[in-house]
């Protein structure tokens, strides 16, 4: 799936590699259409810059898990980058995660466990039950934790994909170790530009926004605008806004398009509100 280096940014799709994590997973599984030339990169950070940059045309990166919630770095990028980027589609995709190593060993053998701490924390229960004294290691991806283990004879595990388990010649040591069997991940492809509107096809949108200060009634300030309007929306989020201890700030997804008549109008109504609301996107999901 990757290209050389040299490859022209003119088609080039940033993912977060190395080859083998969810994210080449969910892009197999859901690639756009037109020449596409996959390229995996070390960190969402650093996809987030390749698009920034113009490195790449397209990034996709995962914002939310339906265990461990969002995933704030994407978060943090796309609020508080200086290039504004636009999610231009979202795709959901089924994680299974696996117990990969190197060769086959005994469970109570297992002295560390690698891993992104997003896949870690969706096996707590596994982990907790059958390797309550297995030490944790973080990495960067899932491909990379399985990449690792692959290169050192120690009784290491990681917990990975199976696509990874296969491409880095590992096994399998046990199957689906998610606590929960519905495990998805929501993914969202970055650009430079929006995506083009296409009245025929369903949308949501995505914004940040912050507040002037703290007080009653600051978020319902900014919900009374979609509710007057019988707007709905899909996910209300706080997060740090870096500033200061206790000042947030808040994602909103909503249903319809930013060029929505009623959408428009109260985007309108919040930009004169607030100071200061940035649009991620309206794009089909």
């Amino acid at each position: 799936m990757t290209s050389d280096a040299s490859t022209s940014p003119s088609g080039r799709l940033a993912f977060l590699g190395p080859e083998g994590t969810f994210t080449e997973e969910a892009l197999l599984a859901n690639m756009p259409s037109g020449e596409r030339f996959p390229f995996p990169y070390p960190s969402i950070r650093d996809v987030v810059r390749a698009v920034e940059t113009g490195e790449a045309e397209l990034g996709l990166v995962p914002i939310e898990n339906s265990i461990e919630g969002s995933v704030s770095l994407t978060l943090d990028l796309l609020a508080f980058g200086e290039e504004e980027l636009h999610i231009v589609r979202e795709i959901t995709h089924p994680i299974h995660q696996q117990l990969i190593v190197r060769e086959p060993v005994e469970l109570d053998r297992i002295s560390k466990i690698v891993s992104i701490p997003h896949a870690y924390n969706q096996c707590r229960e596994f982990v907790r039950t059958n390797l309550p004294r297995a030490e944790h290691e973080a990495s960067d991806s899932t491909a990379e934790a399985v990449r690792r283990i692959a290169r050192i004879e120690r009784p290491w595990a990681a917990i990975g994909s199976r696509l990874a388990a296969d491409m880095y010649e590992c096994t399998v040591l046990r199957d689906d170790i998610e606590d929960f069997a519905d495990n998805r991940t929501r993914f969202v492809f970055l650009a430079r530009q929006p995506a083009a509107p296409d009245p025929a096809t369903a949308c949501k949108t995505s914004i940040v926004c912050g507040i002037a200060q703290d007080e009653p009634g600051s978020l319902l300030l900014i919900l009374s605008e979609f509710a007057y309007r019988h707007i709905n929306l899909s996910k209300v989020e706080s997060r740090p806004s870096k500033l200061a201890l206790g000042h947030y700030v808040f994602f909103i997804d909503f249903e319809g398009r930013s060029d929505d008549p009623s959408v428009a109008q109260a985007l309108k109504c919040l930009a004169c509100k607030l100071p200061w609301l940035r649009v991620l996107g309206s794009y089909p999901f």
